[in-house]
């Protein structure tokens, strides 16, 4: 395994990271501890949750998997997603983040998280509380470094801009989305983050599933896009199956696993500090793990890119392109 630096903090990541959605759902708690002994043995020292997911049960199986191994990881976790009912048990006030953390820290089973990140962007909390409130954390050795996911880039460079006129503590990492059908990233996000010198790990390089060559038949595939509406939503452009096709196509003609392929080109991108894979299961897990051994070039990565449209550069000047390595 190799292992990178995340941003600027000097910690060093593996170049996988493992993410426990399915902790809790999909994968119970006895196939979710040997899915993290798995990773363990491969050298995955990363590993990602949510108190979102599971509502709190992915943390829980996670907090178990680590009490063994608890300084030898880097444990990331995410506050302002809806956790229940009650009006304020959600969103990036100063209220419910506090609120949030302690929960975590006690289903974590740790008195502090490495890496902790906004799940949302919250139109109706104004960032300088957010970030307050993060700074505090720190401070108190609650979280170590500041994330953010989901926010777009104008969001992050307001945040940015906040925290070094405020002198509070800033965000170190972004987790975007990010696959081969899903690039917007590149138009700003992933500029920022190079320019500013932040880790990213990106998630859902799959693209739920689209680019593990089962959705050839749209209809008969199971998984999440014909299992959650969200993900079918999400993946509902046409466009979308015939770049998985496409793609398909090639891994086989390359004789390498789709899944692992698709990983791997993330990878590839240099501004990526680790991609975020995740499984239902281990025969799931050694797919995305063999992402590992893909012999990627710049050749094959160029192949692989064209199969899918590039975004537009920021300012619609097709003529001013952006070297975005």
């Amino acid at each position: 395994m190799d292992y990178r630096i995340l941003g600027k903090t000097g910690l060093k990541v593996s170049k996988l990271c493992f993410g426990t959605m399915t902790f809790g759902k999909e994968a119970d708690e006895e196939t979710s501890i040997k899915m993290f002994n798995r990773c363990r043995e491969a050298g995955i020292n990363f590993f990602d949750t949510a108190d979102l997911y599971s509502f709190g049960l992915s943390e829980t199986i996670l907090g178990k998997c680590i009490a063994n191994c608890r300084d030898e990881i880097v444990l990331t976790s995410k506050a302002g997603s809806p956790m229940s009912e009650n009006i304020n048990d959600k969103g990036l006030s100063r209220y419910h983040i506090r609120q949030s953390i302690e929960k975590s820290l006690k289903r974590l089973n740790t008195d502090h998280i490495d890496l902790y990140f906004l799940h949302i962007y919250d139109p109706d909390t104004a960032i300088e509380e957010t970030l307050s409130v993060l700074d505090d954390l720190q401070r108190q050795g609650k979280i170590l470094y500041l994330g953010v996911s989901n926010w777009s880039a104008w969001q992050i460079a307001k945040a940015l801009g906040i925290s070094e006129r405020k002198g509070l503590a800033r965000f170190e990492c972004i987790q975007p989305m990010y696959s081969l059908i899903k690039r917007q990233v590149e138009v700003e996000i992933l500029p920022l983050a190079k320019e500013e010198n932040i880790g990213v790990i990106s998630y859902s390089p799959l693209g739920a599933g689209m680019l593990t060559g089962k959705y050839k038949e749209k209809e008969a595939a199971k998984g999440r896009i014909n299992e959650n509406k969200m993900y079918a939503n999400r993946y509902a452009d046409s466009v979308y199956y015939k770049v998985a096709e496409n793609f398909a196509d090639y891994a086989e003609q390359k004789n390498i696993n789709p899944a692992a392929l698709a990983v791997a080109w993330v990878m590839y991108n240099p501004v990526i500090t680790a991609p975020i894979i995740g499984a239902r299961n281990l025969d799931q897990l050694e797919q995305v793990l063999a992402s590992l051994e893909v012999e990627m070039n710049p050749t094959m990565y160029e192949e692989i890119s064209s199969l899918s449209v590039s975004p537009p550069v920021a300012t619609d000047r097709s003529e001013e392109k952006i070297n975005k390595k």
